[in-house]
C-alpha cells in the first residue's frame, strides 16, 4: 500500500494559513526509554481524556495532532501519538529540528498518518513575528532551567545534561508556543502525571511556556488521570 508523503510546508504564510483551521493537540511524555507502559492502555487514557476536555471547553475546529520528530517505537510518546490520532481519526502535523541543528532528528521521525510537515525554524518565526522579544526570553527561561537541573545533577554526584537536551527543550517549548499564537488555542496532554515526570527529562521543561504566560495552565493543559 502506498503512503503518501507529507506535505512539506515551508512558507510562513502557508503554514499560518494551515493552521489557523485547526485547534493544536501536543501530547508531551516519555519515550521508550523510561516508559514501558502498554501503548493502547495509556493512549485510550488520553483519548477519552481528551474527548471530555474539547467538549467542557466547546472546541469547534478540527484537532491537528502535533509529533515532534520521535522515531517509533513499541512503548512511549511515538507509539502513544500513533494510536491516539488513530482513535480521535484527526490529522497529523510533524515538527522536526532543522538539519544544521541536529542532522539526525528529520530521518528518524515516524511520519505515520502525517498530513503536513514543517521545521522548528519556521515556528522560532512566528514566535519573532508575535514578539521580537519572546523567542529570546524563551531561550533564557530554557538555559536558566537546564542551568538549575545540571546544578542539582551536580549535587547529586551526575553528569550535566547532555548537549542535545537543549535543542529537544527549545523544540518542545517553541512548538507549544507557536502553535498556540497561530491557532488561538491547544490542548497539552501528559502520557504521564505530572508528579510522575522525571525532573531531567525533556518533558519536564513544560512549565517554560505555561511562565510565559502563553500557555494557559488551567485552560490549555490536561492532566494524565
Amino acid at each position: 500500500m502506498r503512503v503518501t508523503p507529507p506535505q512539506l510546508v515551508h512558507n510562513l504564510s502557508v503554514l499560518r494559513a494551515t493552521l489557523t483551521q485547526f485547534h493544536p493537540l501536543v501530547i508531551e511524555g516519555p519515550g521508550v526509554a523510561r516508559d514501558s507502559r502498554a501503548a493502547a492502555v495509556v493512549a485510550n487514557r488520553i483519548v477519552t481524556n481528551v474527548k471530555g476536555h474539547l467538549e467542557l471547553r466547546k472546541i469547534k475546529k478540527e484537532i491537528i495532532l502535533v509529533t515532534q520528530g520521535d522515531p517509533l517505537e513499541e512503548t512511549g510518546i511515538s507509539a502513544i501519538t500513533r494510536i491516539v490520532a488513530d482513535e480521535l481519526k484527526v490529522k497529523k502535523i510533524l515538527v522536526c529540528l532543522d538539519d544544521y541543528i541536529f542532522a539526525e532528528h528529520s530521518p528518524n521521525a515516524d511520519r505515520y498518518g502525517v498530513t503536513y510537515e514543517t521545521k522548528y525554524s519556521q515556528l522560532v518565526e512566528i514566535l519573532k513575528e508575535h514578539d521580537d522579544k519572546l523567542f529570546d526570553k524563551l531561550i533564557a527561561d530554557t538555559d536558566r532551567s537546564i542551568e538549575d537541573k545540571d546544578q542539582r545533577r551536580q549535587k547529586a554526584g551526575k553528569d550535566p545534561l547532555a548537549d542535545w537536551y537543549r535543542h529537544f527543550a527549545l523544540l518542545q517549548e517553541v512548538t507549544k508556543v507557536a502553535m498556540k499564537i497561530v491557532a488561538g488555542d491547544i490542548t497539552v496532554a501528559h502520557t504521564i502525571a505530572e508528579e510522575e515526570i522525571n525532573e531531567f527529562s525533556v518533558t519536564s521543561a513544560w512549565p517554560i511556556g505555561v511562565n510565559l504566560g502563553i500557555i494557559d495552565y488551567d485552560n490549555d493543559m490536561l492532566s494524565y488521570t
